[in-house]
């Protein structure tokens, strides 16, 4: 009784056919299947053109079909519209178009999945804003399969550059009791609400509450509150306290109700933690990182980059060529709010020392005061950092660094942990973080530390 599990094999994806440096002419005679959604379709007196793309790649594949194919009375009685799921073989031949070196001649054509003629995605453009609605269906459109491959890059090209350089990855844990930011901007998870659709009709008396009239968190879940993690950096610095150098590569959650570009409610965020290291090795590490992913995406997404240049941002190629080529600059947060105030344009935020650098702050230094080159702003102060920040020795900085790049501003953050056990419990009180939340983390002390982190926003590449 039974069977044996059969051998799983890649398929052949138009990618595999037209990505080559030959694009495609070397298959020029094979006979081959694709299976993809159909672009276009259109219909001439002898012959028939159907533009399939299988998500493999921005190119779609031509497909010239004549009345003998198989299958062909499907396309005739008009079975097969844009939209549809279908399976072709054909032969690979040397296209007569101008737009593509190959295209296939049908032998055979299969109706996978029929689309309805209300099918809103069509050849034509379509706005951003539309395609919110239809949120379901962009990821066909041109522009969310290109950001979904570059994306897929991206990650691959991170694993592959810490993996390569001896880190070990760690996966930190989505709910937690801590606000590591200590912003307090965090979604709050908890059973004593109900679930599903009962949610948004139970009353505001149906939490459970204490004599004193409190939230009573004993009865939920957890039996404390607990919230979505906004960072899974101290969860990985105890583990590089016993690996050395590890990462995390996860969704994070932030509440804070700012609807703009730069803050999303849920993202994906990097987070590199280096043992006996120090700034210097944050801000090389991050450097090496960040040319690393770019350099990788120049190569390897070549299609969708040249798309993205074209119809997205012009110049971006340019611009992400900077990023890979030139050496970034170092200066002080100190120099840099001289620069600052010392320039010639009027900003909306006012500069002084001591204030949290803006965008329009980090865009002038790194696109208007040094010409475009990415520039690595460190030692800021402490007041406006978070408390496991090493202390500098002015009593009035802390050993941190933002790499600010053109038309972002901040793509990166990082700092050096502060190891002394005084300095941490001094910045907790003074933060009003209760040190019973954070004793696992004051206990890492007691046993050895010194480390450094490094947090990177993958959301922020190619302000996509």
């Amino acid at each position: 009784m039974g069977s044996k599990v059969g051998e799983f094999r890649k398929k052949l994806k138009i990618v595999d056919v037209k990505g080559g440096p030959n694009e495609g002419l070397d298959r020029v005679g094979l006979m081959i299947v694709v299976a993809g959604w159909v672009r276009t379709l259109r219909a001439q007196s002898s012959v028939t053109f159907i533009e399939v793309n299988d998500g493999s790649c921005l190119s779609n594949m031509q497909c010239v079909m004549t009345s003998d194919a198989e299958g062909y009375d499907q396309v005739k009685s008009g079975l097969i519209t844009t939209g549809a799921s279908i399976w072709i073989q054909g032969n690979v031949v040397p296209s007569q178009g101008s737009k593509q070196k190959v295209e296939l001649k049908v032998n055979k054509i299969v109706l996978v999945g029929k689309s309805d003629p209300s099918y809103p995605i069509q050849k034509k453009r379509v706005s951003r804003e539309f395609l919110r609605t239809k949120a379901h269906l962009r990821p066909r459109t041109n522009t969310f399969g290109a950001v979904a491959r570059v994306r897929n890059a991206l990650a691959y090209a991170t694993h592959k550059f810490f993996q390569e350089n001896g880190f070990i990855w760690i996966s930190s844990p989505i709910i937690t009791a801590s606000d590591c930011e200590g912003a307090g901007e965090q979604f709050c998870v908890t059973t004593l609400i109900p679930s599903s659709r009962e949610a948004a009709e139970s009353p505001v008396d149906a939490i459970p509450k204490t004599k004193d009239g409190l939230i009573d968190w004993s009865q939920d879940f957890f039996e404390k509150p607990a919230f979505l993690t906004v960072s899974g950096q101290l969860n990985a610095e105890t583990y590089a306290t016993a690996l050395s150098n590890v990462y995390t590569f996860g969704p994070t959650f932030r509440a804070e109700n700012s609807n703009t570009s730069r803050h999303l409610a849920e993202f994906w965020m990097i987070e590199p933690e280096l043992a006996f290291a120090d700034l210097k090795d944050d801000m090389a590490c991050a450097t090496a990182y960040l040319q690393y992913v770019v350099r990788y995406i120049l190569d390897n997404c070549k299609e969708d980059m040249d798309f993205f240049n074209t119809w997205i941002e012009k110049g971006i190629i340019d611009r992400l060529s900077t990023v890979a080529e030139r050496d970034f600059v170092q200066l002080s947060y100190t120099d840099a709010i001289e620069l600052l105030i010392k320039a010639k344009k009027k900003f909306e935020f006012l500069v002084k020392w001591g204030c949290d650098l803006q965008s329009e702050h980090e865009r002038y230094l790194t696109e208007e005061a040094f010409g475009g080159c990415p520039v690595i702003v460190s030692d800021y102060p402490k007041e406006i950092k978070a408390f496991y920040m090493r202390q500098n020795d002015d009593g009035r900085t802390v050993a941190a660094m933002d790499m600010l790049v053109p038309r972002i501003g901040e793509l990166i953050g990082g700092s050096q942990r502060e190891e002394r056990l005084e300095y941490l419990e001094g910045r907790l009180d003074e933060l009003k973080l209760n040190r019973d939340s954070y004793w696992w983390y004051l206990d890492l002390r007691h046993y050895g530390s010194g480390l450094v982190f490094i947090l990177i926003k993958v959301t922020n590449f190619l302000n996509c």
